[in-house]
């Protein structure tokens, strides 16, 4: 798969250095690219609305029981 990304991929300043558990984040045409840096080639997408959503339920603790 091509991606023509707008930003390289990021991740948190909080992730282990040089760590593989972590998310990255990269943009491009519109859409969000998530994937996580263990398995980089699994690539998931979404847009801002939804990913802001999804955002918001989990600061709101709507998956906690998915965790704990």
């Amino acid at each position: 798969m091509s991606i023509l990304l707008e930003t390289g991929w990021r991740k948190s300043s909080f992730s282990e250095e040089g760590g593989n558990n972590c998310i990255e984040i990269a943009t491009g045409g519109g859409t969000i690219f998530m994937r996580e840096s263990c398995h980089p080639e699994t690539i998931v997408t979404t847009d801002r609305i939804t990913l802001g959503m999804f955002v918001r339920a989990v600061k709101n603790g709507r998956f906690d029981h998915l965790v704990g």
